[in-house]
């Protein structure tokens, strides 16, 4: 059964557009109340007039950790408890891992796996407190198959992937949920404009890589998932009392996953007798 009619609290980082701008409409839409992070003060006042008295920008760096517990503390005392974190700010990164620099490593775990951390912990006080509450991290398919030219992306999205999973575990007991949300590919600007590309420097890998960023380029704008439906999905998913820890969107998602977990359980299967010939003789 699901819950309706309730009124609740959003803590969304990034909606100054793609998944974290249709979420925040698509909640204040529904009644609740939505702060929202951004990185500009037009962007801020901005999305104060969304909604007036249910819309609350807030001027964020995610990774400014520090800036972080402050700012909770901040919204808690004058806007209200939070009840649904959202961690949604993030950007793609498109490189060989070879031809990549590892600052771009850096940058990348610090969006999306450092941030998200630290705003879980700073939310979570409370959330223990009243014995409830939501933690949603937008992750990606990424974060469970494959692709080349991604692998700096794939490393951070694998991450919260599994320290979601984690937090499912670990804070079930006190009524709090967890969901690691993973999209496929949405009409976002991710592909696009969000997406930082490394400098092509070894010819080695031109026949493999080039066609597969041409094609991300080509497909921008014309991917398959609506962000508008991906919010009422995500709607939908903290209004159910029992929410599942992992969530696909989109058929694609759902075609590349269930095709990748297949191929892994094949693998398993394969090497079962080697697997099992480590342990201990009895």
């Amino acid at each position: 059964m699901i819950r309706t009619n309730t009124s609740r609290t959003f803590f969304i980082t990034g909606v100054s557009s793609g998944f974290g701008r249709a979420l925040a409409e698509a909640a204040l839409a529904a009644g609740h109340r939505v702060v929202g992070t951004l990185r500009q003060q037009d962007q801020r006042a901005q999305f104060d007039e969304l909604a007036p008295g249910r819309s609350f920008g807030r001027l964020l760096d995610v990774t400014d950790t520090q800036a972080i517990a402050p700012l909770i503390e901040e919204v808690e005392n004058n806007v209200g408890p939070i009840d649904v974190l959202v961690n949604n700010a993030g950007y793609g990164y498109e490189g060989t891992i070879e031809e990549s620099p590892i600052e771009e490593l850096r940058k990348q775990f610090d969006v999306h796996v450092v941030a998200v951390v630290a705003m879980v912990q700073a939310v979570l006080p409370t959330m223990r407190a009243r014995r409830a509450g939501h933690i949603v991290n937008i992750t990606s398919m990424c974060g469970i198959v494959t692709f080349p030219g991604l692998g700096y992306y794939h490393a951070s999205k694998f991450a919260i992937e599994g320290i979601s999973e984690t937090l499912c575990k670990e804070l079930r007991p006190f009524g709090i949920h967890v969901t690691a949300i993973a999209p496929g590919s949405f009409r976002t600007r991710w592909a696009g404009e969000s997406m930082v590309r490394a400098q092509r420097t070894i010819a080695d890998y031109d026949e493999m890589f080039e066609p597969l960023r041409a094609g991300r380029l080509r497909r921008d704008g014309h991917q398959p998932g609506d962000p508008v439906k991906a919010a009422q999905a995500i709607l939908t998913l903290v209004d159910t009392p029992n929410p599942p820890c992992h969530l696909l969107l989109g058929s694609d998602a759902f075609g590349f996953v269930r095709d990748t977990l297949a191929d892994v359980d094949a693998q398993i299967k394969a090497w079962e007798k080697v697997t099992k010939s480590t342990d201990f003789g009895r």
